[in-house]
């Protein structure tokens, strides 16, 4: 099962049902208050002296079960909060009135004579910026920890992180680690909130896995186990045209080598065949540096709609290095428009960079030829290209969309959305918008169908950010695709392949080196694959 992300709507009322059903809210905060003690131990290590932080919320409740049983071990705690234990309520007073020892003026608590500080300020359920005395607590703490290096153990998320969104509300705690309950929330691994989080604990306080099912959340990290069964295995009655031909179009004389990576990576990611199909001009230096991959002269939209006439051509990439301008957005209308015929799967597309870049202010009219393709495109922005792309969109009237068959009543929503500050929401509202899956790069890449399912990256090696790493990623894509796989699953897959080629290769790597690692990283998930599949041994 993948592991699913809870925004903090969604852990609420995870933390509604469980007490609905009969356990107590102050039993939560109980587990809640002891998990964090734990790992206040492993921090420490030995016995030392702890200094609590707590705020006038749930979390300020968590903190105060924590310093109780800290101290009950023999650590010395001093707890400093933030206002005063009578405007405290529910399970918060009820915790606060259970610690045995004083209760401080927030900013009187000594720091520096403390080991350890807990931040039990704010958990992930923030919705406004801190300021005035809260901010100036955060800041206090961020000053104390950069200062002494002394850790700093955070409740659930650091104090002014966003649990949804991973957004900074205006300052922000930097957590030596984190300690979550039942499961970690988006804002754990959207940037740049996992950056403040350190390492994130998950633990169990005693909800039950069944609330899942209640809250169908929606969000899952992106790692195998969200799309391994969608992923094209090799057969052995298998050949090369059962795993699908993946077109790439090229660029100009001056701009071939994106399309080369682009399909080199296609032919690695497992397409049976790939071919360039490239303007004359330039067909001798590919044909020259191309040798599993065959070519095919292109020097517009006919002779793109001659060379799909073919249906085996199941999967086109279109932008890395095809140039911005009328002439690609030629391309990609002639791609779309294509005839997929009534018997056969329909043809998928991905576009990325200057497939993109040339619709800029010309959302309206992508949207509208994806959605009257039928077919399965992939949209690869960068941010700076998703900025470009729905710049216009996202101040435009939503009257506008209501041709690509979207609920009027929902198009302010995902129109405000593409303003948000959460990737999260942007890419699922583009998403909608489109009718393709959005995936929206960066070191937290997330993609997203139109029906809101969603993947975040968060093991993404910072070796990838190097030119031409996209064009590869891209040709992945399409050599997914061209095996079959859903679209929403080849995107979240071929951005985790892409992630482990990079630390496979480890710092160093160029664009070119990420295909030829794709080889071991397969081998790992086909031998992982068979593992399970095969049939217990008798020995």
């Amino acid at each position: 099962m993948p592991e699913v992300l809870l925004t903090n709507g969604e852990m609420a009322e995870a933390d509604r049902l469980t007490i609905e059903s009969g356990t107590p809210g102050y039993f939560l905060m109980e587990q809640a208050g002891a998990a964090v003690a734990r790992e206040a131990e492993r921090l420490l290590g030995g016995r030392g002296r702890v200094a609590v932080l707590c705020g006038p919320g749930n979390n300020g409740g968590d903190g105060f079960v924590a310093a109780r049983l800290l101290s009950a071990k023999g650590h010395s705690v001093e707890v400093g909060l933030l206002g005063n234990v009578e405007t405290l309520r529910g399970d918060a007073r009820s915790a606060a009135e259970a610690w045995p020892g004083m209760i401080s003026a927030i900013e009187d608590v000594a720091l520096d004579r403390a080991d350890l500080a807990i931040d039990a300020l704010f958990g992930a359920g923030l919705t406004r910026a801190l300021d005035g005395h809260a901010a100036a607590i955060v800041a206090r703490l961020v000053e104390w920890a950069r200062r002494t290096r002394k850790p700093v153990l955070a409740v659930d998320v650091p104090s002014g992180i966003d649990g949804s969104t991973g957004a900074i509300r205006g300052i922000a705690v930097e957590a030596t680690r984190s300690v979550t309950f039942f499961r970690r929330k988006p804002g754990h691994v959207l940037l740049p909130g996992r950056l403040h989080c350190g390492e994130t604990i998950l633990a169990d306080i005693g909800i039950s896995r069944a609330v899942l099912e209640t809250i169908a959340p929606k969000t899952s990290v992106n790692s195998p186990t969200a799309w391994e069964s969608a992923f094209p295995l090799p057969r052995s009655d298998g050949h090369k045209y059962t795993r699908g031909h993946a077109l790439v179009l090229s660029g100009g004389l001056a701009h071939t080598g994106a399309a080369r990576l682009a399909a080199r990576g296609a032919l690695r990611a497992g397409a049976g065949l790939v071919t360039v199909a490239t303007p004359t001009e330039a067909l001798a230096i590919h044909a020259a540096a191309l040798t599993a991959i065959m070519t095919r002269p292109c020097d517009g939209p006919e002779d793109l709609g001659a060379i799909l006439a073919d249906r085996r051509k199941n999967a086109v990439v279109m932008g890395p290095g095809l140039g911005v301008g009328a002439p690609t957005r030629a391309l990609v209308a002639a791609t779309l428009a294509g005839d997929n015929g009534a018997t056969l799967p329909p043809r998928a597309v991905v576009l990325d960079a200057d497939a993109l870049t040339s619709f800029e202010g010309e959302a309206y009219a992508l949207s509208r030829a994806i959605k009257a393709s039928g077919m399965p495109v992939v949209l690869t922005p960068h941010e700076g290209e998703f900025a470009r792309l729905f710049g216009g969109a996202a101040t435009a009237d939503p009257d506008l969309w209501q041709a690509f068959d979207i609920l009027p009543e929902a198009l302010p929503i995902h129109v405000e959305h593409l303003r948000s500050v959460s990737k999260l929401e942007r890419a699922r509202a583009a998403a909608v918008l489109t009718g393709a899956v959005v995936l929206l790069k960066g070191a937290d890449t997330v993609v997203a169908d139109p029906s809101g399912k969603a993947t975040i990256a968060e093991d993404v090696p910072p070796w990838l950010a190097t030119a031409g790493s996209g064009d590869v990623l891209a040709g992945m894509i399409g050599g997914l695709l061209a095996q079959s796989m859903p679209a929403f699953e080849a995107a979240s897959a071929a951005v985790w392949l892409h992630g482990a080629a990079a630390r496979e290769f480890g710092p160093g790597l160029i664009a070119e080196d990420i295909p030829e690692m794709l080889p071991r990283v397969l081998r790992g998930l086909y031998a992982e694959h068979l593992a399970q599949t095969s049939p217990a041994k008798n020995h």
